[in-house]
């Protein structure tokens, strides 16, 4: 069988054991027909195919992000992104500029954004409904912060939102006030809603079109797919796109716990779908954030004895849908920041585990897994369960994620960009954060994603954390921060490809480059595995391929 396209001269990582690296790879009809040297691969070029020279350039399997919110990053690009604002005067000032190009906006138009952080502006006090004010009176602005897990509001939002002094905090959020108990226009948690739920719907041919720039974007940074983490609105649009043929990125959905009743009655399972668009599992959380100090801890926040945080679902509830989800086929991921979310969301599923084996009575000994790696890997059963976040994590339970079989789902670049607030909130346990090292050495299968919007979907980014536990300007030194969590990089490599593959239950069609599977690649413009590690952010992405076509292309 002679191949449609035939990339060649180059260094070739495959993630594949059998066959780690190769110089060529040979493709037709979307998938891998050949992988080898150039010698043996050059001649199953077939008559009026494509060769393409790669001239040395790097190419592994396709990134995929295992974390976005796939919706809200499309639609952010269409928003007011304070992200990487220094000061409260330049969030201010781009939240202006943005007004101040409005073309008109609808009546009912609410000026939306992300990305805000007070420890970035060099103070602790939060913003107020009063700065807002002071650029318009008269459109609603919600602004979400960094982890959105808190909002900030003006006056008008409040106003349409019927939030006053005599407002009650709702469960799971809270309003902060002032000394006079008026709302300052800040919101936290579940609070968030009071106002969100006034904010008109986007339409799904809306949501639809920002997708379209989305995806081209998440091209251009080397992602061939994504396991999204937004509701309903999102997969209605990515439906759409599927049928229509524009999808081109590999999409596994989540479902939110909320909708888990109406998934189970019409008797959606996790790997249902195709090979652009499936069920993954049911999403639940159990704590809030870092940022706004309501993740859920065992011991106090550092300097706020009585704060351990916010429970969002407590572990009977958690237990509850978790059980249904997992006698119904479907996986669950739970987000768990804290220490005590994540002690607590590992005993629940640790109850889920023996339920699916069929003996609650089971011990679970701590010196051998209940769950085999090669069960995880190879088998549509036991369910996939995982936990996102994972973001601290007690000495104690550290074993207990491989032990359970359940996949610790992070994002590195959350280290390098929460190490200081990481620092301050939670002082000498941050020695347990963020600990990928942790995970992989006690067994655990490790993926990585972006948790966009919150962080650019861009996984270069991600790659350089993991491997160097620092900043793009090199902070917090040349070791990184708690350099023994540091990764090589091809370990990093899996948790963006095989992990993926292996998460979702596809790594029989994807996550590595072997005859037979998906022909989805990322080219970068440098070996990566080579290069020095601080020349990471440099790297071009030279090509993105997906289904065996070239989706972005910057050499000929």
């Amino acid at each position: 069988m002679s191949a449609t396209m035939i990339l060649l001269n180059g260094r070739i990582h495959t993630l594949n054991p059998q066959q780690p690296t190769a110089t060529a790879v040979a493709l037709r009809d979307g998938r891998v027909l050949a992988v080898g040297s150039d010698d043996e691969i050059k001649p199953l070029l077939g008559s009026g195919g494509e060769l393409v020279d790669l001239n040395g350039r790097c190419l592994t399997p396709g990134l995929i992000d295992a974390h976005v919110h796939f919706q809200h990053f499309a639609l952010s690009l269409q928003r007011v992104d304070l992200r990487g604002t220094t000061t409260l005067n330049e969030a201010l000032q781009r939240i202006a500029t943005k007004i101040s190009n409005l073309q008109s906006p609808i009546s009912d138009f609410w000026l939306q954004g992300r990305g805000w952080r007070v420890n970035d502006w060099g103070q602790t006090s939060f913003p107020t409904a009063a700065h807002l004010d002071a650029i318009s009176s008269d459109i609603p602005i919600c602004l979400r912060d960094h982890s959105g897990h808190a909002a900030w509001v003006n006056s008008r939002a409040l106003h349409l939102a019927n939030i006053d002094a005599q407002t009650a905090d709702p469960p799971g959020g809270q309003i902060q006030r002032d000394e006079n108990g008026r709302p300052t226009g800040i919101l936290f948690e579940d609070a968030i809603d009071l106002v969100a739920r006034h904010i008109p719907e986007t339409t799904t041919s809306q949501i639809a079109e920002a997708m379209r720039e989305a995806q081209a974007y998440c091209w251009r940074v080397g992602l061939t797919g994504i396991h999204d983490f937004d509701g309903r609105a999102c997969f209605v649009a990515l439906q759409s796109l599927r049928q229509n043929g524009e999808l081109g990125l590999r999409v596994v959905k989540n479902v939110p716990v909320y909708r888990l009743e109406h998934a189970i009655g019409v008797g959606l399972h996790s790997g249902f779908g195709d090979d652009w668009l499936r069920i993954g599992g049911v999403k639940i959380f159990a704590d809030g954030a870092l940022g706004p100090r309501t993740a859920s801890m065992i011991a106090p926040y550092e300097g706020e004895p009585d704060n351990y945080g916010i429970v969002v679902t407590d572990k009977e509830e958690m237990l509850e849908k978790a059980s249904a989800a997992s006698a119904h086929g479907l996986s669950v991921t739970v987000h768990a920041i804290g220490d005590k979310a994540n002690h607590d969301v590992l005993d629940v599923f640790e109850a889920v585990r023996k339920q699916e084996i069929g003996d609650p009575r089971l011990e679970i000994k701590s010196d051998q897994s209940l769950i085999s790696q090669s069960q995880i890997a190879n088998l549509q059963s036991p369910l996939r369960h995982r936990i996102e976040h994972v973001q601290i994590i007690h000495p104690a339970d550290q074993h207990r994620l491989a032990q359970l079989g359940v996949i610790a789902s992070m994002q590195p670049i959350h280290a390098t960009s929460d190490m200081e607030t990481a620092d301050r909130n939670w002082g000498s346990r941050t020695k347990d954060s963020y600990a990928w090292r942790t995970m992989l050495n006690n067994g655990a299968i490790l993926v990585f994603g972006s948790d966009a919007p919150i962080e650019k979907i861009d996984p270069l980014p991600g790659i350089h954390a993991a491997v160097t536990r620092q900043r793009a300007d090199g902070r917090p030194g040349p070791d990184g921060w708690h350099p023994e969590q540091k990764l090589t990089m091809a370990e990093t490599i899996h948790a963006f490809t095989t992990a993926a593959a292996i998460t979702s239950g596809q790594e029989a069609r994807q996550g590595s480059i072997a005859p037979g599977k998906l022909a989805d690649f990322t080219i970068f413009g440098r070996d990566i595995f080579t290069i020095p590690p601080d020349e990471l952010l440099d790297v071009e992405i030279s090509g993105t391929i997906v289904g065996g076509q070239f989706k972005h292309r910057t050499f000929s």
